[in-house]
């Protein structure tokens, strides 16, 4: 069992946080008063005044923000992001009050750009400094928290091995302990999941002499009586439990905690765009329109002309497909067939296809009979980054053969997508072609961000439009 070492910061545990909250308000009123400094202004009542409203309101929206919660297990970028929001929050507050309060207010210009990003830079660098100190401290066995695991399966295997990978979080594992271990036939043998310390009560009398600072019980979402018998008995130690809930059964997609009136609900499939994130979304598509589009519209024209010329039919071929929420969309195409299928049978494009006419086979292989699509997404009914769209009969076949198609349906289709940029293009003719595309469309949905869009339509630009598959 591992040697507990009760550190010198743990007892001031809550010190450390008013601490850091109180820093983080200095530094607001620091970074406005080496601001008036640079450019000579005098730090008189008409400045501080709105600085302490200001820091104020940070210190609100922090709260509320989670920032002062505990960071061992969240990332720098996180916290970061938090300190962002709650301080452009702050000062948006704090500019819009200051207007309709008395818009006369004459504040130089130059302070206030510099103020803006100076305050939360100053803010974000004391914080990481704090967790360089504090993960050293830890390195070095001060400030640790011990802990053990209840349930010796394959869950607890990987939470120890998640936390035994950030040496830095000062968690010191003293063992897994079972509750049935000698029952054998009962749970996974020794070599699965390492070594058991002990059983419950072992677990329970250690717990009631103040040597283990946290319990995870992983014990499977079906042992619901004896969790409920186990927690009631830790009740009589000040230890603190955790249950994790076994969800790795699930393929979750973008799972999330929230409650209803005090009931906590754990959503197992979701969408990445409900709230700031769908707006961000939005706001990205139409960026890249306006970027993409003059760039794109004389190249249109001329297809739009060639393909006039070179075979009789319209020029735009417009297909139903699969939208958001499943439901049907007009997706737009240079039209590259000599047909304009659009029924409940549509056969896929194979390589020497007889329908496809001379000059479409060289827009398919290049992508170009997709750039119509940007006024799909001017519409709203696509992205320009997402899963790309099947025909509606091809989703009906699909949706069959394969677990978790439907899900793909959780965001809007997309130009481009996480597939197509890894080779996942053109004809699926079996079936594990076909599921290939399918994860990378769940893999984006689940790791959905920005920088992640941006990326693809980079990749898009050097490997996306041309694939030996697109026929």
């Amino acid at each position: 069992m591992a040697h507990r070492n009760p550190g010198f910061i743990r007892p001031h545990h809550s010190k450390i946080q008013v601490l850091s909250r109180t820093l983080d308000l200095a530094l607001i009123v620091a970074a406005l008063y080496v601001t008036l400094l640079i450019y000579d202004i005098p730090l008189d009542r008409e400045y501080l005044l709105p600085c302490l409203i200001g820091t104020a309101l940070f210190g609100i929206l922090a709260e509320n923000n989670e920032l002062y919660q505990g960071w061992r297990g969240a990332p720098m970028f996180d916290e970061s992001i938090s300190i962002l929001l709650s301080w452009l929050g702050a000062f948006t507050l704090l500019v819009s009050g200051t207007y309709l309060y008395n818009p006369q207010y004459n504040y130089s210009l130059q302070v206030i750009e510099l103020w803006l990003p100076l305050a939360p830079t100053g803010i974000i660098m004391a914080h990481t400094l704090q967790r360089s100190c504090l993960s050293l401290l830890r390195k070095q066995g001060f400030n640790t928290r011990t802990y053990a695991i209840l349930g010796a399966n394959p869950l607890g295997l990987r939470l120890k091995t998640a936390l035994s990978d950030m040496p830095w979080l000062g968690y010191n594992c003293i063992g897994f302990f079972d509750d049935r271990l000698k029952t054998e036939e009962r749970r996974l043998s020794h070599q699965k999941i390492g070594d058991i310390t002990g059983d419950f009560e072992e677990l329970l009398n250690l717990s009631k002499t103040g040597q283990i600072d946290h319990i995870y019980i992983t014990l499977p979402l079906c042992a619901e009586k004896r969790i409920s018998h186990f927690v009631a008995l830790l009740a009589d130690s000040t230890v603190s439990v955790n249950i994790v809930p076994d969800f790795f059964t699930f393929n979750l997609i973008q799972s999330k905690w929230s409650n209803v009136q005090g009931i906590p609900v754990v959503s197992v499939f979701d969408t990445p765009f409900n709230n700031a994130n769908g707006l961000t979304k939005r706001l990205e598509d139409l960026a890249l329109c306006l970027f993409i589009l003059p760039v794109i519209a004389i190249p249109m024209l001329i297809i739009a002309i060639t393909i006039k010329l070179t075979s009789p039919g319209p020029v735009i071929f417009k297909q139903k497909r699969y939208g958001a929420k499943g439901e049907q969309i007009e997706v737009w195409k240079f039209r590259s067939m000599n047909v304009c299928d659009n029924g409940d049978k549509i056969k896929q494009a194979t390589q020497n296809d007889s329908r496809i006419t001379p000059f479409g086979a060289f827009l398919r292989k290049s992508s170009l009979d997709e750039l119509p699509q940007f006024f799909n997404v001017v519409q709203g009914t696509m992205s320009v980054v997402g899963p790309r769209p099947h025909a509606v009969a091809h989703n009906e076949y699909y949706r069959k053969q394969i677990q978790g198609y439907m899900l793909r349906h959780k965001v809007k289709p997309g130009i481009t997508g996480q597939a197509q940029v890894n080779g996942c293009r053109g004809e699926t003719d079996t079936l594990d072609k076909m599921e290939a595309r399918i994860n990378y469309d769940l893999e984006y949905i689940k790791n959905w961000s920005l920088w992640l869009d941006l990326k693809i339509v980079f990749l898009t630009i050097f490997k996306g439009f041309t694939d030996k598959q697109a026929y």
